[in-house]
């Protein structure tokens, strides 16, 4: 219990309970008997050790050379996966696939489930062996994919996918990344020391494990100290019942990152690469002012930049088998050196078609690619042609949910860009 006290300018209070050292002290003393050591020593007999391991399948793994990497000492279930038709068929000599054991404390197996991704993009597969009283039985179970977020950067010391494999950035991410801003940067040549990639990107995992990359839903590229940013926003459908509009790239600031050619005609891939400048071996000298060389191996394919008419396919003079597009407003790009030529005079071509393959054929003494853009007839710098856009803005329809998503997109690649930084040495 406790009273006020008012006085001039203050206020306290005052307890009127007694003194907590005034109350009587009282002690209380009680026996614990502690169990019987035999009994404790037989629980602890029923304790079961259970050990667990995962691993990742290789192709030319056999039931044994898989459990003893998983650290499984076990004839029976060895036998068990070499004859069982479920485990031939979904385990060994299939590379990539998660494996997760949970064995004995004497290394025999109890349980094995192995995990992939599906055709259906929504769920993944799963084989399980168990042991049970009658032996190892064999199951396939369909479960639901879960998209996770991940966050990742990297700095350029050496090359894009040096970068991402340190990061353990999946190869199909990258490749994204390099589609994504295919308009903007040729990957081939563009790069620099120093350029810096943030990513967002979706991990579709089965159980808690990754079984395979997703969509990047944003990502930051500074290439040479230029910024480029794009997210991934699909238009919500128009009408109730309505089937959603066709997802795309596009700016923060909402334009389409679609542009009218692109900056390289080759796909990028660990195979590409590589790709550098050429110096002409034959006419000694450098080919920039008409064009630009790409070292490639034969057979690598080659892609339109843009959308056109095919307006010549065959052999011609030193170019050797070429390829000539027409495209509007009197443009024309040039593909030559090729061993295979996909295309035909006349035949109207789609932005990323493959029209042939890498070759030596003409004046090369090597495998390359020659390419050219021409305007009017006259040569241009094809570096610069990429940046002509058909950019087409966020519908007005649309812009409100656009503009909530861009700005979640910003303050995930700025987290992004300090997690997992890596420098390639």
């Amino acid at each position: 219990m406790a009273a006020l006290l008012l006085g001039a300018g203050s206020l306290s209070i005052a307890s009127l309970a007694p003194d907590a050292s005034d109350l009587a002290v009282s002690q209380i003393v009680e026996s614990v008997q502690p169990l019987p050591i035999q009994a404790q020593i037989e629980q602890l007999g029923e304790f079961a050790q259970r050990l667990y391991r995962s691993e990742l399948t290789r192709s030319n793994d056999t039931a044994d050379t898989l459990l003893t990497r998983l650290g499984v000492n076990d004839p029976s279930a060895s036998r068990h996966l070499r004859t069982d038709k479920l485990a031939r068929q979904s385990l060994l000599g299939r590379g990539g696939r998660n494996v997760r054991v949970e064995a004995d404390e004497n290394n025999h197996l109890l349980r094995l489930t192995a995990r992939w991704g599906a055709d259906d993009d929504n769920n993944f597969q799963r084989l399980v062996v168990e042991k049970t009283a009658d032996g190892f039985v064999s199951s396939i179970e369909t479960a639901p994919l879960v998209a996770t977020t991940r966050l990742v950067s990297g700095v350029i010391q050496s090359s894009l996918f040096a970068a991402t494999d340190d990061a353990r950035i999946p190869d199909p991410v990258a490749i994204q990344v390099a589609e994504i801003f295919s308009g903007d940067i040729d990957f081939h040549r563009a790069l620099r020391k120093g350029d810096r990639f943030s990513i967002v990107y979706e991990t579709l995992e089965g159980d808690g494990e990754p079984l395979r990359s997703g969509r990047v839903l944003s990502t930051e590229f500074v290439n040479n100290g230029k910024t480029l940013q794009a997210m991934w926003f699909q238009e919500p459908a128009a009408s109730a019942g309505a089937a959603p509009g066709k997802g795309g790239y596009y700016t923060l600031d909402g334009e389409s990152l679609r542009r009218s050619f692109l900056a390289s005609p080759m796909e990028f891939s660990r195979i590409t690469s590589g790709f550098k400048t050429r110096f002409h071996p034959i006419l000694q000298q450098w080919r920039a002012h008409l064009g630009v060389d790409y070292a490639a191996p034969t057979g690598t394919a080659v892609r339109t930049v843009g959308d056109g008419v095919v307006e010549f396919a065959g052999v011609q003079n030193g170019y050797g088998n070429v390829v000539m597009v027409a495209h509007r407003n009197h443009n024309m790009t040039v593909y030559a050196h090729l061993s295979r030529i996909n295309v035909r005079r006349g035949q109207s071509v789609s932005q990323s078609e493959v029209i042939g393959a890498v070759g030596s054929t003409g004046w090369a003494t090597g495998p390359h690619l020659h390419f050219e853009f021409r305007v009017n007839g006259v040569h241009h710098d094809p570096l610069t042609i990429a940046q002509t856009s058909d950019a087409v803005p966020v519908s007005a329809q649309s812009r409100q949910i656009f503009t909530r998503e861009a700005e979640l997109a910003r303050v995930q690649l700025a987290a992004a860009a300090t997690v997992g930084r890596v420098t390639i040495e």
